[in-house]
This record gives C-alpha cells, sequence and structure tokens, in this order.
C-alpha cells in the first residue's frame, strides 16, 4: 500500500512543489462552446489564449483545459476533443514553459496524446470511468487526479443521490483510485484527490464535503477542489451563475481552511487574493 506521507505529502508537477499550506490556483480554460459558466467565451482558440494569458498574469500555477461540457449537451466523440485540446496544450506549453498544464479528460486515448503535446497532470472528473486512463497516467509520467462520481458515468447528472456518509463514500473512492494508480506505476507525490462536488451529489452532500473536508485532507493526499460557481453555491445562496463569486470565495475559503491544496477556479485573480488571505491569516 502507497503511503502519501512518505513523501511528506508534498504534490510535485512540472519541477514545481507544493506543500502541505501551500494553496495552488488551477485556471479553467474551456475549449467547449457549450460550458455552464462561459457559454463559449472560449470556444476560440484565440479567445482561449488570451484567456491563458489572462490566468498566467493573474497567478494561476496550473492551467486546466477541458474540451467535453461535464454536463448533458451534444455528443463529443474522442477525435474531435483532441482536435480542440491538443493544439491548445502545445501552445500554451510553448508559451508558459514553467506552468503545469492539466487535462480535464476522462479517456485515456485524448490523455495521451494531450500528454505527448505538453500536459502534466490528468484531471480525471469520472473516477476511473476508463479503466486505462491510470496506466496511460503512468506511461506518460503525468500527475493524476482521482476523483468521485457516485458511480455515475461521464457526462451523467445525479437522480436522488442517496450516502449513509458522502465524507465516507468519498474518502473510500478516491483513496481507493489513488492506491490503484500508484500500484500502477503513478507516481505517489503526483496523485490528487478530489471530492468532486455535485457530481453525483446534491447541495446537501457537497455542503458536507466543504465543511468536513479536514477529514480528506487528514488522508495525506493533496486535495483539489473545483466548486467555482457550481450549482450547490447558487442553490444555497439563491444565485444565478453570474452571480456567484461572493459564494465561490467563500467556499473556496473554507476548503483552504481545512486542508485543500488545488483549487480549479474560473477568477484566478479573485480567487488568488482570497486564498493568500486565507495563507496569511494562517501564518499569524
Amino acid at each position: 500500500m502507497s503511503d502519501p506521507v512518505a513523501h511528506g505529502g508534498v504534490l510535485r508537477l512540472r519541477g514545481r512543489e507544493f506543500g502541505p499550506g501551500r494553496h495552488a490556483v488551477m485556471g479553467v480554460i474551456n475549449r467547449t462552446p457549450d460550458s455552464f459558466y462561459d457559454r463559449g467565451a472560449t470556444f476560440s482558440f484565440d479567445a482561449a489564449l488570451r484567456a491563458a494569458d489572462d490566468a498566467v498574469r493573474h497567478g494561476a500555477d496550473i492551467i486546466d483545459v477541458g474540451g467535453v461540457k461535464a454536463g448533458y449537451g451534444e455528443y463529443v466523440d474522442a477525435e474531435e476533443e483532441i482536435r480542440r485540446t491538443v493544439p491548445f496544450v502545445a501552445e500554451v506549453r510553448d508559451r508558459y514553459p514553467g506552468v503545469v498544464i492539466s487535462v480535464d479528460t476522462w479517456r485515456a486515448r485524448v490523455a495521451r496524446a494531450c500528454a505527448e503535446a505538453g500536459a502534466d497532470l490528468i484531471n480525471d472528473t469520472w473516477a476511473g470511468a476508463d479503466p486505462d486512463l491510470a496506466r496511460v497516467a503512468a506511461e506518460v509520467d503525468a500527475g493524476l487526479v482521482c476523483s468521485h462520481s457516485g458511480g455515475l458515468a461521464p457526462r451523467t447528472d445525479p437522480h436522488r443521490a442517496a450516502y449513509e456518509d458522502v465524507v465516507a463514500d468519498v474518502i473510500t473512492t478516491v483513496t481507493g483510485l489513488a492506491e490503484l494508480a500508484v500500484a500502477l506505476g503513478v507516481r505517489a507525490d503526483r496523485v490528487l484527490i478530489d471530492p468532486t462536488h455535485d457530481f453525483g451529489k446534491n447541495t446537501y452532500h457537497s455542503l458536507e464535503l466543504t465543511r468536513r473536508l479536514g477529514e480528506m485532507a487528514a488522508t495525506g493526499w493533496p486535495v483539489l477542489v473545483a466548486l467555482s460557481n457550481k450549482d450547490f453555491i447558487g442553490e444555497t445562496l439563491d444565485a444565478p451563475v453570474t452571480e456567484r463569486l461572493t459564494g465561490t470565495l467563500a467556499a473556496l475559503a473554507v476548503s483552504a481552511w481545512e486542508g485543500a491544496r488545488v483549487f480549479r477556479v474560473h477568477d484566478v485573480g479573485a480567487a488568488r487574493a482570497a486564498l493568500d488571505a486565507v495563507a496569511e491569516l494562517a501564518s499569524r
């Protein structure tokens, strides 16, 4: 069994180290025409590059590139996903040699193509739906995000999700996937775990995961949270997508205080400022 404490719980990607207490901001770039948040604002190549430039300028440590909307929508095959992501990954790698590049995909074929173009991290939000994904991560020496989707297939929305203890279920799933990834050859210091807010969960579940995130951090695996502008924030505050920044920043601050390490966000500048403030308060 792999022990994340053996490497000090330090996340290492592209020669950079993110240890406990270090907050890494992951800027989202959606190469999709139908994202729930930006509605295709960064679908074009040039718009996506401008967004990447802006994210790096405002302090992004990681750029996360996705070519398929997470929820329901038009079917996108692997060839189209590769067309949307690989050239963009290659361009960002050329522009920013020191920035960590992540690719948001559940497909092993797409992950391999993106890694060959320069991606460092595979952000699998669908809990190992493609059993070859972790093997590819090992073969290309990439990092891997291990997530929890409540058993749902990719791009499936939850319906009457129920858990005896959602936090316990998430921890069991993601640590199991992390152990499997390491057994398949992924370096332990390149593995993250993600509670995956709203995937296979209702608002109550996502709130409970946020309140008890410290239990995930206590496993020793670095924790990624992707809660930016999500539905659980909107439902809790009765806020549409365009008015969820304040709730997002509050949830980020709580998550950081509870020990999360990587934060996937749409507004990099605001998130960077909030997380830097949490780090300063924690150090006093």
